[in-house]
């Protein structure tokens, strides 16, 4: 399957863009079989291969039994496809320069046209509000996992406090174009903040944005992202695997 090899290239380019480090993870649901999404075990996705890729119900368990280590919050993503049907891919990760707003009263908004793709509003999750203040933050079990989703709700990306971020699109290709703009968008806010008033994208301009050319998975300017960030992450090879296929 294609999709797998994909999902491999999605590890390699988030790692590559430094939006994931060792720690963070990307999954695509399987179109097959809507119930059932794809995620690795337990790897840095700098280092991920076709062998490393799982297939997992909603209830974040394998489908098939493997001795190998799963990640701790694949609840994250069990909880967010299961809330949300047209949901086809998500990333979580800990990119530092959204943490700030995470954990301040400062609105994460989009402020560039790269950004305008994580919409109008990011809520922001905090896990204390139902689960108390003696978690370790990350999110370990389907509870945390289906509250942070209500708090995702129709948004495009959530922001967890002192955590990170989940992001949800409805391809492969857009919530890793999401992610990697993400970081990007919060750090032209943050030095905008400094200098005085910040002046967001209008709601009309992310909407348009949103509806272009470049929304389209298999777009050319699409595509060319997705091309120029395999060739930077040095998996080029397999993405030319997929074209020919």
């Amino acid at each position: 399957m294609k999709l797998i090899t994909e999902l491999v290239i999605a590890n390699r380019i988030l790692a590559n863009e430094d939006v994931v480090d060792a720690y963070g993870h990307v999954s695509v649901r399987n179109p097959e079989a809507p119930g059932r999404f794809f995620l690795a075990h337990s790897k840095s996705p700098a280092l991920i291969e076709r062998g490393d890729i799982l297939e997992f119900n909603l209830d974040a368990e394998p489908v098939r039994s493997d001795p190998r280590p799963l990640y701790l919050e694949r609840f994250i993503h069990a909880a967010i496809f299961e809330a949300r049907p047209d949901v086809m891919a998500v990333v979580h990760a800990h990119a530092e320069d959204v943490l700030p707003f995470s954990i301040t009263q400062a609105r994460l908004r989009p402020v560039i046209h790269s950004g305008a793709f994580i919409g109008a509003e990011v809520p922001v999750w905090d896990i204390a509000e139902r689960f108390g203040d003696r978690t370790n933050l990350l999110v370990t079990n389907l509870d945390q996992g289906r509250d942070l989703a209500r708090t995702l709700a129709e948004h495009n990306v959530a922001l967890m406090r002192g955590h990170g971020f989940a992001a949800a699109a409805r391809s492969l290709i857009d919530v890793v174009r999401m992610s990697v703009y993400l970081p990007r968008n919060a750090r032209v806010q943050h030095k905008a903040m400094q200098l005085g008033e910040l002046k967001p994208l209008s709601s009309g301009e992310i909407q348009a944005r949103a509806a272009g050319p470049g929304y389209k998975p298999q777009s050319p300017e699409t595509q060319r992202a997705w091309q120029y960030w395999a060739q930077r992450a040095g998996c080029a090879d397999l993405l030319n695997s997929v074209l020919s296929t």
